[in-house]
């Protein structure tokens, strides 16, 4: 199972988080977020300690955004993915995907977050399948975009059939770690963590994240 650590900024607290071997880290850049990344010294810090990183990816998260924002920060950053996680359009994501075509700059793959409520209908993902090779299944019914802390109804994940894997997210903590590792569902290729492990935004209890790794992941 992949695990995704979102809302990371601090450079210590990566380090310690990239010890634990996760899969995927998350860097927020959407300026209402408690989580912002508002400062350029993380992206120079990212440029001399590539090599901390390993195979981890690096996930950017953004809301809404200008398209050549996205490209630059993707430049800046050395972004592996970058994770759309406001009202994107399907043509939005199939502009984006079209425009690394032709760019010289650094490309990104694309994940597309979807604020699951009671009343979601699965089939609007259908329409994003061709730019979007992972999908985020979030929380939805909230203002706030990203680490509310709730949960959604897990079970409506037995509506989705569709091709596209996705990472299950909301709400998730230490506590749903059981619950998580017993959850079946074929296109189910991980979580999304972020406020569930945190001692304050954008930091990270590493002691917390440890136990729920070893739990879904290596046993």
């Amino acid at each position: 199972m992949k695990v995704k650590v979102c809302g990371m900024r601090d450079p210590e607290n990566i380090r310690e988080v990239l010890a634990l071997g996760v899969d995927l880290v998350g860097f927020i850049f959407y300026n209402k977020s408690k989580r912002f990344v508002g400062k350029t010294e993380l992206s120079e810090w990212i440029s001399a300690n590539e090599n901390l990183f390993g195979e981890t990816k690096k996930v950017g998260v953004f809301v809404n955004a200008e398209l050549d924002y996205i490209l630059n920060v993707v430049h800046d950053y050395k972004l592996d993915y970058v994770q759309l996680h406001g009202d994107e359009s399907p043509g939005y994501c199939r502009e984006l995907k079209l425009l690394w075509s032709v760019s010289t700059l650094r490309k990104a793959r694309l994940i597309k977050a979807f604020p699951i409520t009671p009343d979601f209908n699965f089939q609007d993902t259908n329409a994003y399948a061709d730019s979007c090779p992972l999908f985020i299944f979030d929380t939805g019914g909230h203002t706030e975009k990203g680490g509310t802390g709730a949960k959604w109804d897990w079970s409506k994940l037995n509506e989705y059939n569709g091709l596209v894997p996705f990472l299950l997210s909301g709400g998730i903590g230490p506590e749903d770690a059981e619950q998580i590792k017993a959850l079946d569902h074929v296109q189910m290729l991980g979580v999304d963590l972020n406020s569930g492990f945190e001692e304050s935004p954008g930091l990270k209890n590493p002691t917390l994240l440890r136990y729920f790794l070893k739990t879904v992941k290596y046993t």
